[in-house]
């Protein structure tokens, strides 16, 4: 797992300026908030945030979208709520972060109307601010990268929507190379056999 200083250095890279205070209180609150939970893979549930955040540290993202790809579950998966983040870490976070939330909660289904209503609340929340969108699809993409962990019928289900929804979301947003990995990493799950 990067730590909090590598992680600020990578920030720091492309914008000298950066917030270092406020991504280490984030560092530190998702780590206390996380504290006991494991991923499939029985690695410590704050790694993903933290590769969550790097991923997005390559697109150079501002430091609140920064934070929020360190808090991105903590509304959803612990016992903070939006009025914490938002009196630790500003409305700007907490609305991020809530907004996150609120695309990880869509249910997601293979049927075309269900499908395309989807989309639509998809492209909506992009509207209100893109960041939530570049931060859910950082998100897939390593959650894709370590899907091995997961069970056979469930590493398809994500392949399949990652296919369907993430991977064109990715490339419509002009970021090809996400689509191509999302696109990659999915095939090598439905296809196992194509090599």
């Amino acid at each position: 797992m990067i730590d909090v200083e590598d992680l600020i250095a990578l920030v720091r890279n492309y914008n000298p300026r950066s917030n270092a205070d406020l991504i280490r209180r984030a560092y530190a609150y998702g780590t206390q908030m996380h504290e006991g939970q494991f991923r499939k893979s029985g690695e410590p549930y704050f790694t993903h945030p933290v590769a969550v955040a790097a991923i997005l540290t390559e697109q150079q993202l501002d430091d609140a979208t920064i934070v929020t790809a360190l808090l991105h579950d903590t509304i959803e998966d612990t016992k903070s709520t939006y009025a914490e983040v938002a009196k630790l870490f500003g409305e700007e976070v907490a609305e991020l972060v809530d907004g996150v939330t609120k695309l990880t909660n869509l249910q997601l289904s293979n049927t075309e109307s269900q499908q395309a209503e989807n989309f639509r609340k998809l492209f909506m929340a992009m509207s209100k601010d893109l960041r939530v969108i570049l931060v859910k699809l950082a998100d897939r993409l390593h959650n894709m990268r370590t899907i091995k962990s997961m069970k056979p019928e469930k590493q398809a289900q994500k392949a399949r929507e990652t296919m369907e929804i993430y991977a064109p979301l990715a490339g419509r947003m002009g970021m090809q190379w996400m689509r191509e990995e999302l696109e990659d990493l999915s095939f090598r799950v439905l296809n196992p056999d194509a090599r």
